[in-house]
Parts: C-alpha cells; sequence; structure tokens
C-alpha cells in the first residue's frame, strides 16, 4: 500500500466548502498536509490505544505512579535549548478563540503573549476553522481587520491591529491528539485534527514569523507522555524540513493538564529539549483528567467544583513541582488560568471576583512561575501589577524551589469537602449551557460571570458521572451534604427545572439547542462507562 501511495500521491480531500477557503487549502497546502497524515498518522493511533490501555489499567485498580524505566532521565542533569527572545518575559497572557474580533483585540491587549485556541474555547465547526486560520494568516501579515454589525441604525465598530511592537507575541493550540478533522480525508481516513490546526498553520506562516523572530510558536495540549512528545517533536522536524527552517525553530510550551503527564514532566521536557520553552499548569483539565482517570477509585472521589481550589494538596504538589522540575531544566513555569470576567451593575461582587484573581496570581508568583494566563483583558492590569510586583525580572528561572518533595501519593490525595445541592444543579446547568453554546458553533461561554471553554463543562460532566456510579460496585450512594442520595432521580429533577429556570436568559448562547444538550448530557451520564471527551460524540453533531 505504502508504495501505491508514493507512487501516486493524493492531496487532502476537503469535504465542504466555504468562500475563501481556497486561499488556505491550496493543492500545495493539501498535499502537505496529506503528507503529514501518511508520515505521522500511524504513531498518532499508537499513542491513542496506549492511552486506551493505561486507562483500562487505571479502571481495574491502579494508580499512576512515576515510571521506572524513565528513572535515568530524571536524575541526570541535562537541559533544554535556551528559550528564544521573543518568549522570555511572559508575565501575562490572554487566551480565547481565534475569531477575527477575539484575535485583534487580544494582539492588541497589552498581554505579553495570546494563545489563540483552536482547542477548548474554539467550537471546531468548519467556518470556524477556515475563519481562525484566515485570521491568523491575516494578522502575521499585519492586514488583520473586523467591523462589527451594524447595530441599531449606527455603523458597526472598526477593529485594526495595533503597531506590531506593541502586539502580544502569538502562540497557536491546536486540537488535541485524540480528535479527528472530519471535514479533510487523507486516503480516505478523516485527518488528525491536531496535524491539521497546527500543519495548515505552519504552512501560510511559519517562515514569515521564522524572519521576524517570532517563532512560530505553539501550546500542546492533553498529553500523557513522553512518547506523545515524541510524537510532536517528530512532526515538528518534519515541518521544519519541508519548510526549509532550522532544526528547532518551532517552540512549544505543554500544557501539564493530564494527571499522567504529571508524573512524566522531566521526561516529556526531555523528549522535545531542543524546542520546549515551557510547561504550563493546564488547572481545569488537571482536574478533569484526575476525575477522568480515577473515576473507578471509590476512594478519590472530589467535592464540587467550587471547593476544589489550587490551595488543596492535591493541586499545590502538581504546581510546586512543575515549578521544580521546569527550573531545574531551564524551562518556564506557566501559572493557570483566571476564568473570571467583569461584573457590571454589582460593585461588590465585582470586587469580591478581582481579590479573588489577586489572591490567585498572588499565590502563583510568589511560588515561583513565570507568568500566568488570564481569559478577560480586563484582569491584564491586575494580572501585570501583581506579577510586576514579585517578579521584578523577566522570569524566576532562577528560584529553584528546592525544598519541594513532592510523591506520588501527594499528586494523588484527593480534596475534602461537600455536594451541596447548588453545587450538583450548578454543574448541570453549566455543562448543559456550555454544551448547547458549543453544538451552536460558540466555544467560549460566559456563564455566571466565569468565561467557561470545555475543560470546565468536563469537570462538570465527569463530576456527574462520578458522583452517579458511585455506587456501582455496590454500597450507599453519595449524599448531598443536607441527606439527599445523589442518584438518577436527582439528575432528573435537575433537568425538569432548568429549560424554565434559563427562561429569562433565552438570548444566551445556544438557546435553540438546549433540549439536545440535556438529551446529550443524559445519555452520557446513563452509560456504564465515562466517555473520555464530552466534545467526541458532540463533534458529530456539529456542521
Amino acid at each position: 500500500m505504502s508504495a501505491v501511495l508514493q507512487a501516486q500521491p493524493q492531496p487532502a480531500h476537503v469535504l465542504q466548502r466555504l468562500p475563501g477557503q481556497d486561499a488556505l487549502l491550496t493543492p500545495e497546502a493539501r498535499a502537505f498536509l496529506a503528507d503529514l497524515h501518511r508520515r505521522h498518522e500511524g504513531e498518532r493511533q499508537a499513542r491513542l490505544g496506549a492511552r486506551r490501555a493505561r486507562q483500562q489499567a487505571f479502571d481495574a485498580g491502579a494508580l499512576p505512579d512515576f515510571r521506572r524505566d524513565t528513572a535515568a532521565i530524571r536524575a541526570a542533569a541535562w537541559r533544554v535549548a535556551p528559550v528564544p527572545a521573543a518568549l522570555a518575559d511572559r508575565r501575562v497572557e490572554i487566551t480565547g478563540p481565534v475569531d477575527p474580533k477575539m484575535v485583534i483585540n487580544a494582539l492588541n491587549s497589552g498581554a505579553s503573549c495570546y494563545m489563540a485556541d483552536f482547542e477548548d474555547s474554539t467550537s471546531p465547526t468548519w467556518e470556524n476553522l477556515v475563519a481562525g486560520q484566515q485570521a491568523l494568516r491575516e494578522a502575521v501579515a499585519g492586514t488583520l481587520q473586523f467591523t462589527a454589525p451594524a447595530a441599531d441604525g449606527a455603523p458597526g465598530k472598526q477593529y485594526a491591529l495595533g503597531p506590531e511592537a506593541e502586539r502580544a507575541v502569538l502562540i497557536v493550540r491546536p486540537r488535541g491528539w485524540h480528535l479527528d478533522e472530519k471535514h479533510v480525508e487523507v486516503d480516505g481516513e478523516r485527518m488528525s485534527a491536531s496535524l491539521f490546526d497546527l500543519g495548515l498553520f505552519a504552512f501560510h506562516n511559519a517562515r514569515a514569523l521564522a524572519a521576524r523572530d517570532r517563532g512560530p510558536y505553539f501550546y500542546l495540549p492533553k498529553l500523557q507522555s513522553m512518547e506523545e512528545a515524541a510524537l510532536w517533536d517528530a512532526v515538528m522536524a518534519d515541518i521544519e524540513a519541508r519548510l526549509g527552517l532550522p532544526r528547532g525553530q518551532m517552540k512549544a510550551t505543554v500544557l501539564i493538564e493530564t494527571l499522567p503527564a504529571a508524573f512524566e514532566m522531566d521526561e516529556i521536557l526531555h523528549a522535545l529539549k531542543d524546542r520546549v520553552v515551557g510547561l504550563n499548569c493546564g488547572r481545569w483539565d488537571y482536574i478533569f483528567s484526575y476525575i477522568k482517570t480515577l473515576r473507578r477509585h471509590r476512594d478519590r472521589v472530589l467535592p464540587e467544583r467550587g471547593q476544589v481550589t489550587m490551595v488543596q494538596p492535591f493541586l499545590r504538589a502538581y504546581s510546586e513541582l512543575l515549578i521544580q522540575t521546569c527550573h531545574r531544566r531551564g524551562a518556564h513555569a506557566m501559572g493557570g488560568m483566571a476564568a473570571q470576567i467583569p461584573i457590571s451593575g454589582d460593585a461588590a461582587a465585582n470586587e469580591a471576583a478581582l481579590a479573588r484573581v489577586r489572591a490567585d496570581k498572588l499565590r502563583e508568583v510568589t511560588a515561583g512561575h513565570d507568568g500566568t494566563w488570564v481569559a478577560h483583558p480586563a484582569l491584564i492590569p491586575l494580572a501585570r501589577e501583581v506579577f510586576d510586583a514579585g517578579m521584578p525580572g523577566p522570569n524566576q528561572l532562577h528560584v529553584a524551589r528546592d525544598d519541594v518533595h513532592v510523591e506520588a501519593a501527594d499528586l494523588l490525595r484527593p480534596s475534602l469537602g461537600t455536594i451541596t445541592r447548588a453545587g450538583f444543579e450548578g454543574n448541570v446547568e453549566v455543562c448543559v449551557r456550555y454544551l448547547a453554546a458549543w453544538l451552536d458553533g460558540n466555544g467560549c461561554v460566559p456563564i455566571h460571570h466565569l468565561m467557561e471553554d470545555a475543560a470546565t463543562a468536563e469537570i462538570a460532566r465527569a463530576q456527574l458521572w462520578q458522583w452517579l456510579h458511585y455506587a456501582d460496585a455496590g454500597g450507599e450512594p453519595l449524599h448531598l451534604d443536607d441527606g439527599t442520595p445523589v442518584d438518577f432521580a436527582l439528575l432528573e429533577r435537575a433537568f425538569i427545572g432548568l429549560p424554565s429556570r434559563l427562561n429569562d436568559r433565552l438570548r444566551m448562547p445556544g438557546a435553540s439547542r438546549v433540549n439536545e444538550a440535556i438529551g446529550l448530557l443524559d445519555r452520557l451520564t446513563h452509560a456504564d462507562t465515562l466517555a473520555d471527551f464530552l466534545t467526541l460524540p458532540a463533534y458529530e453533531r456539529l456542521d
């Protein structure tokens, strides 16, 4: 078969047509993508198979641990390649989707970096993906403009990029290894969403960014092992060779947002050591992964999301181990997301929310993090103020954190807490509202003054499943703090009341798909096995 492919290579086949996409998906670009697929899809499938086998072991009672076969990597003295000048100071990074207005506002926001997100904050409709790639291509070229729709007879507001020297540094996050791109096929197979997102962006922009010493730079999501990191390294080396770039030109920051990856931070850095510049505490996905990985362990059930904060011992251990590991190897240790958004019309509530953000950023800079994330531009001045005061230099690579001693048990110790009725119903509401918006094409949704994305919806969905299936192996169900059993009758009551509770929010994103979202969540929570990702079955409903 390989001989046939080499003799008669066909470009990637695009199954849907949108105006303007031919300028992106040229024959040359489609041939480039097809070659990436043929070279790396086999290894991607092998890595996904290893994930499934690992999870089966955890479901059977095993616990994550540091690998014996890589002990020499953890013990040896080595460092990653030097961090490029454009990424030396990353004290405040803003994240968000890739629509043109967001791209302009984020690059103009005053943040150090902007993570343009094709993953958790973008609903991967074909229209969103094409528009996002077009917007980033124009942003790199410096030509991106956007005009908002006219309203109430007034002309739409104009948006344009500021001077290049004042823009945030662009970092792109492709989708994770587990996701396919159903609109693009190679040899009759769906293409990897990861390879599509990163490959298409690199094809059009890598040379231009390299010429300006601006990358290209990437955030790599949801890795679980050093082998998955090595696959990314091979992909980037392949792209560099194809585009005539020096090896190591493409740089990566890895999100440590799965529980298995927390046990392989040294190994992940080592697998990418010629191009990695840091690790990031992807806290929301990490909490979701903790729940998913330990879903069958009755002694490790977490309380409701609001009680699972970064001061909990297992999350503090994860954060401090990441700082120690990164600084030992010469890499940045990035902090986590502040998801709060301004609360208009309630000064007291807004001040309380800002106080929580300030305390969280103070914890991060004091612990030794080299930067942090915010979801809203209004939080940039606050986060910068805290990091300016606590980090006068460009980073804190000199903070070794030799005082940190983390064992496997520290990373696995669950939080103590409760499940309240408000917490249970809040999980249902967040998951339904987010999923309805996602199905409607919106992947970044303000709910109760928090900017929710797929990661936070996954926490809600995974907690509901674990709580409701707690008694599967026999024994008593969990109970709310008021004594009510956590069972499917409780879930049904939450579903019944939800549409009426949302009646006053009929203009919310995805309002027309609330019933569809309820039906999907109902099926997922009743399933005997927790689905790996909410977005996998939901993706089949897009477009």
